[in-house]
C-alpha cells in the first residue's frame, strides 16, 4: 500500500520512509536537470536568490515534452539522476528534502541524503504519459532559454514514486541486488 504525502513537505513527513516504500506525492514539485542545476549553483556562488526556495523543496529531474492542447505538460518521465550528483549534495545541505529521478547515485549524494534526513525517489521510467497525468499545473519559473530543461513549478496529485535512498542509509538498488543474489544462490 502506498504512503500518501501532501504539502506542506517537511522533514518529519519523510523521516520514517524506507527504501522500497511506495509513495504518492501531492503538492508543489520543481523540475530541474543538469543545466538548470549548474545555473542554480552558480547563483548560490554569487549570493543571488534562487528561482525557488531550496529549503523543503522536491526537485524532479525531468525535461518534459511540449504540452498538448488542454494539458499542463507533455510526457514527463524521469531522467538519469547521476548527472545531478555534482550539485545535489550542496542543495541537500541547504535543506532540499527530496529528489525524483531514475538510476543510482554517488556515495556523496547518499551521504548528503543521510546527513540531511532527505530522500531520493525513483519515478517510473518508461511511463512518461502516466507521470504527466499526475501533473495538474505547470509553469516555467526560470531559465526559459533551456527549453525542456527550464525550471518549472509543478503541482502534482498522487505522483507515484518509490523510495530508493532513505535518511537511515537504506539503498534499494543495493538491497535489491543483494536479495536477488542471495535468492539466486539458493
Amino acid at each position: 500500500m502506498a504512503i500518501r504525502i501532501s504539502e506542506p513537505f517537511t522533514q518529519d513527513a519523510f523521516k520514517d520512509l524506507r527504501a522500497g516504500d511506495s509513495v504518492l506525492l501531492t503538492g508543489t514539485v520543481y523540475t530541474a536537470r543538469d543545466a538548470a542545476h549548474k545555473r542554480i549553483v552558480e547563483m548560490l556562488d554569487r549570493g543571488e536568490e534562487t528561482p525557488f526556495e531550496i529549503s523543503n523543496s522536491i526537485i524532479y529531474y525531468v525535461g518534459p515534452t511540449p504540452a498538448k492542447p488542454g494539458r499542463p505538460i507533455g510526457s514527463a518521465g524521469p531522467t538519469t539522476s547521476y548527472r545531478m550528483d555534482a550539485y545535489a549534495p550542496r542543495l541537500l545541505d541547504l535543506g532540499q528534502l527530496a529528489m525524483i529521478g531514475k538510476g543510482q547515485r554517488s556515495d556523496e549524494v547518499m551521504d548528503a541524503v543521510v546527513r540531511n534526513g532527505a530522500v531520493y525517489f525513483a519515478a517510473i521510467g518508461g511511463a512518461a504519459a502516466l507521470m504527466a497525468g499526475c501533473v495538474k499545473s505547470a509553469e516555467v519559473i526560470a531559465f526559459d532559454d533551456l527549453g525542456a530543461e527550464a525550471v518549472r513549478k509543478l503541482y502534482v496529485e498522487d505522483l507515484p514514486v518509490t523510495v530508493v535512498l532513505d535518511s537511515a542509509g537504506g539503498n534499494l538498488y543495493k538491497e535489491g541486488q543483494q536479495a536477488y543474489l542471495e535468492s539466486a544462490a539458493k
